[in-house]
């Protein structure tokens, strides 16, 4: 996979990674805004106090912001598998996309390009990938049920959905297993439900029910 030439659009908004750490996430956003032109002018605004390492736009351009090693200003509050302060831990890649509409197939392909080149650059695997709304659960929802997590997967760019074969679920505590699965960050059941179908069964809708229990189970076998 070849990824495409970034043009290089410094942010002022970043700073030194915390407690020297490295990369060990990547965080995908969508941008909830009208046109890629418009996230960029937010996101190098130092009045904004946001940004991220790369935005890739519809036709696939790719921007780049902030170096890599740096740390950009794109997760916000939140938390991981347990790790707070993902901005220190991240690498941030925001979709020009409103996320009301798909993704558009030259916008893929270069980020599948883009996330090859920094897991590899970082020794990361694919359970690295994860999206907003999984580290900020009813805060953020990007992003959303519209972004294609299979796809990735099966390029080994992001953890697959398991297949769910057992729906028992007797004696498991849905706050046991969800934290167990990554979404440790405080919030209530309903948003961290949420986070987990936005990014394994987004179809799914209604309260929590045995087929998300024995999702959250085969995440955590």
């Amino acid at each position: 996979m070849s990824v495409p030439e970034a043009i290089w659009c410094p942010s002022p908004n970043f700073g030194p990674r915390r407690d020297g750490l490295k990369p060990e996430l990547v965080v995908i956003h969508y941008t909830a805004m009208e046109s890629a032109e418009a996230a960029l002018a937010r996101l190098c605004d130092p009045q904004a106090e946001v940004s991220a390492h790369y935005l890739i736009g519809k036709q696939g351009q790719l921007w780049q912001m902030v170096e890599q090693d740096q740390r950009a200003w794109h997760a916000g509050a939140g938390e991981w598998g347990g790790l707070d302060d993902i901005n220190s831990r991240s690498i941030g890649i925001e979709l020009d996309n409103t996320g009301d509409h798909p993704f558009s197939e030259p916008q893929i392909v270069v980020l599948e390009a883009l996330l090859h080149r920094i897991l590899k650059r970082w020794s990361l695997s694919a359970t690295a990938v994860i999206g907003h709304s999984d580290m900020a659960p009813g805060r953020k929802v990007d992003p959303g049920p519209r972004f294609d997590w299979a796809r990735l997967a099966i390029l080994g760019l992001a953890r697959a959905t398991p297949a769910v074969t057992d729906e028992s679920s007797e004696g498991a505590e849905f706050s046991t297993l969800v934290a167990a699965a990554g979404y440790s960050a405080a919030a209530s059941q309903d948003d961290l439900l949420q986070a987990l179908r936005l990014r394994h069964a987004p179809m799914r809708r209604g309260p929590l029910c045995a087929a998300d229990m024995a999702l959250l189970q085969a995440l955590t076998s």
